[in-house]
């Protein structure tokens, strides 16, 4: 069975990828106590280089990483780059997602168009880095609603849909989601490889 090295500690993230990629593939992540790379990056794609670089540095195996960002049209694009560090470097979903409700508290519910944006890097022997895309359109609510999911799942709303991401189940949100489209593109890539 052929191993993927994925930059990540993120358990959520962890599940989403070995639900999308299911049995093909034995997916290999950092140990706990492995030093976390520092997303110093301006950019999704340069944050996901600087992991999936220091996972093909780590291991010389093909390494992939991903970086995610939230873009909120009444915030101009914010939290973007920093979704996951909105609130503050030690930031709680919770804490993340409070923010976010409190910056929004005055804005025009037509401005509140958003997308989540999901960047893929992949390292692999011998190769340019390789770059994978996934977007989900949609628009924030005032209050969070559902269980599942993580992150700002909870107050987002996907296009033509009226439930949260929170209140999908982990199979039809991997159907739509922005990661599951990035980490199609990257796993159609990755079939011709192996």
């Amino acid at each position: 069975m052929p191993s993927l090295y994925v930059s990540t500690k993120n358990k959520d993230k962890l599940r989403e990828l070995k639900e999308l990629l299911g049995e093909e593939v034995e997916v290999l992540h950092p140990a706990p106590d492995d030093p976390d790379v520092d997303e110093t990056g301006d950019t999704l794609f340069a944050n996901a280089l600087l992991k999936a670089l220091e996972g093909f540095r780590r291991t010389g195996q093909l390494s992939i990483a991903d970086d995610t960002g939230l873009e909120v049209d009444a915030l101009d694009g914010a939290p973007g780059v920093f979704a996951a560090r909105y609130a503050g470097e030690n930031a709680t979903y919770a804490d993340n997602v409070n923010k976010l409700l409190h910056e929004l508290r005055d804005a025009d519910p037509a401005t509140m168009t958003a997308r989540f944006r999901t960047v893929i890097c992949c390292i692999a022997e011998g190769q340019e880095p390789l770059r994978f895309d996934g977007v989900l359109e949609g628009r924030i609510i005032d209050t969070p609603r559902g269980e599942n999911g993580f992150g700002y799942d909870p107050v987002f709303v996907p296009e033509n849909e009226t439930r949260t991401l929170a209140e999908m189940g982990a199979e039809e949100k991997n159907k739509i989601s922005h990661r599951g489209r990035a980490l199609r593109a990257f796993a159609d890539w990755w079939r011709t490889q192996v």
